[in-house]
């Protein structure tokens, strides 16, 4: 299974980033290799449609699950369609929510927002 958390650089003993369209970097962590990798979220500087940008990236990435804090509403509307499971992260340590996620902790993303247009959130 691979996962795909917004985080705020390219380390895995990192933090999660409070905002899941607007994250400098996804994370994609595969549950069975144990491996993470690392991408640029080109959508996290558009001027507008982050959201949908950044979902659309993380649907190409080939995940079944997003661990994130909160999310807006255009980013949930691609993804849940899509088949992606949302989960909310606990705390800020990437490391502590792949471990709680695994271990059945973590529970899903109930709350999507609105979104923050035009205002540097999404």
């Amino acid at each position: 299974m691979k996962i795909a958390i917004p985080v705020e650089d390219k380390h895995y003993e990192g933090n999660v980033c409070p905002s899941f369209a607007r994250a400098p970097f996804f994370m994609v962590y595969d549950t069975e290799t144990k491996e993470a990798e690392f991408h640029e979220n080109s959508a996290s500087t558009s001027p507008g449609g982050a959201g949908v940008k950044a979902a659309q990236i993380v649907i190409d990435y080939k995940v079944t699950t997003v661990l994130t804090p909160r999310m807006g509403k255009n980013s949930a509307d691609v993804l849940v369609p899509a088949g992606i499971q949302l989960f909310k992260t606990e705390g800020t340590g990437i490391k502590n929510n792949i471990e709680a996620f695994e271990a059945g902790k973590l529970k899903t993303l109930g709350e999507i927002h609105e979104g923050f247009h035009h205002h540097g959130g999404n």
